[in-house]
């Protein structure tokens, strides 16, 4: 074997030993990347729609990718299991109540399944737990609600056009007060007068505060009566002996109408003389009778007294008279 020939067959070797140590980094590369080699746990979880999800796609967990889809299969009707591979180091923040949904890897990227951790209180997912499954809301149910939602945006539409038509046309409150400048002009005046009575009523509250403080002031009226029982049960006492007095007036004004209304009717004697002027005369008349009888009778006396029989009589009844005057 010349010279030649042993170059191309070192050359070859380098080239074959070259291609073999790369061939053995992008394994160990790959199968880093896939955590081939690291132990793993299988979990899987049940699906009405997987919505394209294929065997080999990855499995995240709080943004961090744990494992990959080993086997996706029908079980029955509208049932299909999907097999899952974590990593056994992820195991430990898995909880067997954890949800498991589908997802996209970005906007329009690979399908993936995406775990929720659940709540600590449960216990740890093990190897063949059978974790619940979030329903996916598939193409066909978003575009059925983004075409309601078109419906319910051209409703809208219409009824911003028809309400902006009669505003234009003056209809309504608004549109009156864009079309009619007296109304604006009352509108005006109106928020002015609020405006007013605005302030008013804020000068009426710091009124009332200020009033407020001088019934809380110490030594003050409102506040013995508030605070001071002596001058309280002074002024109850004052008060029940108004209302007795009250009271005895009330009575006495009653019997003040009881006797003026006996004095207007005719069943007593000063009813009869204040409302019978016939009886009234006769009682002037006997008046005036008893007066000239008195006058008479007097008359008679003195007679009676220059009476030769009875002369003695009147001077002995003098002199007894007279003695009894002096022995005082």
């Amino acid at each position: 074997m010349d010279k030649s020939e042993n170059r191309k067959a070192i050359i070859v070797g380098i080239f074959l030993a070259l291609g073999l140590i790369v061939f053995v980094i992008g394994v160990l590369t790959l199968g880093g990347s896939n955590k081939t080699f690291s132990k793993k746990i299988h979990i899987k979880a049940t699906f009405d729609d997987v919505a394209g999800l294929k065997a080999g796609n990855n499995v995240w967990f709080s943004g961090v990718k744990v494992g990959t889809i080993s086997d996706i299969r029908f079980t029955g009707p509208s049932q299909v299991d999907v097999r899952m591979s974590v990593d056994a180091n992820s195991q430990q923040y898995i909880h067997r109540n954890a949800g498991v949904k589908i997802s996209s890897d970005g906007l329009i990227g690979n399908k993936i399944i995406v775990i929720d951790g659940g709540s600590p209180q449960a216990p740890i997912v093990e190897d063949g737990d059978v974790l619940q499954s979030e329903k996916l809301l598939s193409t066909d149910d978003m575009l059925k609600t983004l075409q309601q939602n078109n419906q319910n945006l051209l409703s809208i539409t219409k009824d911003i056009k028809d309400l902006t038509h009669q505003i234009l046309q003056g209809k309504g409150a608004v549109g009156a007060l864009l079309a009619d400048s007296a109304m604006g002009v009352q509108l005006r005046n109106s928020m002015r007068n609020l405006e007013v009575t605005t302030q008013t009523a804020a000068r009426v509250a710091v009124q009332l505060d200020n009033f407020g403080k001088k019934m809380n002031t110490k030594g003050g009226l409102a506040d013995n009566l508030m605070t001071d029982t002596t001058t309280f049960n002074k002024i109850k006492a004052a008060a029940a002996q108004l209302q007795k007095a009250v009271t005895s007036a009330s009575a006495f004004t009653e019997n003040l109408n009881n006797a003026s209304k006996k004095l207007t009717t005719t069943d007593n004697a000063l009813g009869i003389l204040l409302n019978d002027p016939k009886a009234a005369v006769k009682v002037q008349s006997t008046l005036d009778n008893l007066q000239q009888s008195s006058i008479k009778l007097n008359d008679d006396l003195e007679a009676a007294q220059h009476n030769f029989l009875l002369k003695g009589y009147f001077k002995k009844k003098d002199k007894a008279k007279a003695d009894s005057l002096g022995h005082k």
